[in-house]
């Protein structure tokens, strides 16, 4: 009985997550209430802080759990059998095309969301950002130092400063995509990717 409880707890609170999740990612951290997540949760507002301590304590937990997912989507595309890391790598980029929509992003953007707004707002949550996108960029360093000793890309500089550069370009690309309206921002971003690897068109 105690497990089910537990099972039913869980579930709850990831639920309340998943819906922050995709509310924030669409309208930002400080816009959204509390009421318009719980009663789109279908959750009582005193079960809340059942689970989360404040509403910041609830972007701590949202902006932890979104990085535990992206992480691992990230560490799936770098597994991806038989391709070359080069290969992994541009398939990396394409995901975060398609995730960092303009249009519908569907909870895939909350850290291209939230970086600038929470950031300012919440020392804890801008050390969670700081932890996973420095997680990230440990990910593409290693992947960008793998490429290079199998033969399939090459780079100017130190595989952590081009990991670092290119997640700058595409957090960035990203920004210029909303104001914009359009994907061409990321085409531009694919475009000095390749050149920064040596891949060609």
């Amino acid at each position: 009985m105690a497990k089910s409880h537990t099972q039913d707890s869980s579930d709850v609170r990831d639920n309340i997550l998943a819906v922050g999740q995709r509310i924030m990612s669409g309208k930002g951290f400080s816009a959204v209430g509390l009421n318009e997540i719980l009663t789109e949760a279908k959750v009582p507002k005193g079960s809340f802080y059942h689970y989360f301590d404040s509403k910041d304590a609830f972007g701590e937990a949202l902006l932890s759990s979104y990085f535990e997912d992206y992480l691992a989507d990230l560490d799936a595309v770098m597994g991806q059998p038989g391709l070359t890391m080069a290969q992994r790598l541009l398939n990396y980029f394409d995901m975060w095309r398609a995730n960092q929509s303009f249009l519908d992003c569907q909870g895939k953007c909350l850290a291209v969301k939230l970086a600038a707004e929470v950031a300012d707002l919440s020392e804890a949550m801008r050390a969670v950002l700081n932890a996973g996108t420095g997680a990230i960029i440990a990910r593409l360093t290693s992947a960008i130092e793998s490429g290079v000793e199998e033969g399939s890309l090459t780079v100017d500089d130190t595989p952590r400063q081009v990991a670092e550069s290119l997640y700058q370009l595409w957090l960035g690309a990203s920004v210029m995509v909303k104001i914009v309206r359009g994907t061409e921002p990321f085409d531009s971003a694919m475009a000095v990717t390749r050149q920064m690897l040596h891949l060609a068109h």
